[in-house]
């Protein structure tokens, strides 16, 4: 599913997207953070979106080459949350829906500017708002599975019964290693098996969003 491409005009575009991709999805978690009473994002110099502040050097150069990456967690402190389980789920959607939005927004601006025949299909905006969407539903859906550290691991936590805790706090610990040799599967085999799962969950995504001109 890599979203790498030889064409240099592409190569100058990408990265910038992947980089406010990534520095929004992080500022998004801590500004939820904030707002239900953590301030320790803010405390840690998160709530920017300067991404220094957020990128992750191996997360990134995932995104860029294979299709799937990360940044930097933001630090969460549940005891300042008033209610820890339901507010650290929030504070973990937060983070894939804010790439939603953004793609959901790059998919109106690229259907309205094509169907209106406003620019050219290859003008440089077309292709910014091309790479943001696939960008942006890429984290979003990656973000969503809920295999720790991931986004959607803190989202399952927060919908499962407080009785199958145990279980959780297993998963917790196992989690990482399994994502991280999915990720080194993925990398020395050839065979993506993220995309497998991202793809057509995209696909869908592309023609709603941009109604289906994509």
């Amino acid at each position: 599913m890599g979203i790498i491409s030889l064409d240099p005009a592409v190569q100058v575009i990408l990265i910038p997207v992947i980089i406010f991709a990534l520095s929004f999805h992080e500022f998004s978690h801590g500004w939820m953070a904030h707002r239900y009473g953590d301030p320790t994002a803010k405390n840690a110099g998160r709530l920017t979106l300067n991404p220094m502040a957020h990128l992750d050097v191996f997360g990134s150069m995932a995104l860029y080459f294979m299709g799937f990456g990360w940044a930097k967690p933001v630090p969460v402190d549940p005891r300042y949350l008033a209610n820890p389980k339901k507010d650290m789920m929030r504070i973990a959607l937060a983070g894939p829906v804010s790439n939603l939005i953004l793609a959901f927004i790059s998919g109106i601006l690229l259907s309205v500017l094509l169907r209106m025949g406003i620019i050219g299909s290859q003008s440089p905006l077309i292709m910014v708002l091309i790479m943001s969407l696939q960008i942006n539903l890429v984290l979003a859906i990656f973000n969503f599975i809920p295999i720790p550290p991931l986004d959607g691991s803190r989202i399952l936590e927060g919908m499962v019964p407080n009785k199958y805790h145990n279980e959780l706090a297993k998963f917790e610990y196992y989690g990482p290693r399994v994502l991280f040799g999915l990720i080194l599967i993925s990398m020395f085999t050839g065979f993506n098996i993220f995309s497998v799962i991202i793809s057509p969950i995209m696909s869908v995504f592309l023609k709603l969003f941009t109604f289906g001109i994509y």
